[in-house]
C-alpha cells in the first residue's frame, strides 16, 4: 500500500528467529541489544524487554525545534515496557526503541531509549523478520528525523533525486 499525500506504507514480511536472552548487571542497554542484533546478523526485526535498571536516559523529539532533549532519571526503576524495532542505518543493524520505567511510588516516565540506561536486570526478545525489501534508515526532511527508506514505495529525497 502506498499513497503520496498521506503516506501509509507496508511492506508484507515474515518471522524468522527468535532471540531471547539476559543482558548483564551494568551494561547499557541501547547498545548491548544492538550488539546482539549485530552478534546474531539481524537487520530487521522487533525488540521488547524487561527488568530493570539502575539509571535511565530517555529521549523526546521536538517536532518544532528538530532536536532530541533528553531527561536524566538518575534512579533505580523498573522496565514497565520497552518496544521497538530493528532496521538498517548507516549500513549497520540500528535499534530504535521507546521504552517506560516506573519508580517506587508508582510514577511513570518514559520515552526514545537513549545511551546512558544501565542495566540492572534485564532479560529480551528480538524477532527477526524476512522481507524482500531492505528497511533502512535515512534522514527524512519532512520530520527532519531518519526514517525507514527503501521498503515498498517509500523513497527518501535521495532516492528521488538518483531517478
Amino acid at each position: 500500500m502506498f499513497r503520496k499525500g498521506n503516506l501509509s506504507v507496508k511492506e508484507f514480511v515474515a518471522a524468522s528467529r527468535q532471540i531471547m536472552g539476559r543482558l548483564q548487571k551494568g551494561d547499557d542497554l541501547l547498545l548491548a541489544l544492538t550488539k546482539e542484533c549485530e552478534a546474531a546478523g539481524i537487520t530487521l526485526g522487533e525488540v521488547r524487554a524487561i527488568g530493570a535498571v539502575s539509571r535511565a536516559r530517555v529521549g523526546y523529539y521536538d517536532q518544532h525545534s528538530r532536536q532530541y532533549t533528553y531527561v536524566d532519571l538518575g534512579m533505580p526503576l523498573e522496565i514497565l515496557s520497552l518496544t521497538g524495532n530493528v532496521s538498517v542505518k548507516d549500513g549497520r543493524p540500528f535499534v530504535h526503541a521507546h521504552i517506560t520505567l516506573g519508580d517506587s511510588d508508582g510514577r511513570a516516565f518514559g520515552g526514545h531509549l537513549a545511551e546512558g540506561t544501565i542495566v540492572f536486570a534485564a532479560e529480551f526478545v528480538i524477532q527477526e523478520y524476512l522481507s524482500k525489501e531492505r528497511f533502512e534508515r535515512r534522514f527524512d526532511e519532512e520530520t527532519g528525523l531518519c526514517l525507514w527508506a527503501g521498503a515498498k514505495g517509500l523513497k527518501s529525497k535521495e532516492d528521488e533525486n538518483k531517478q
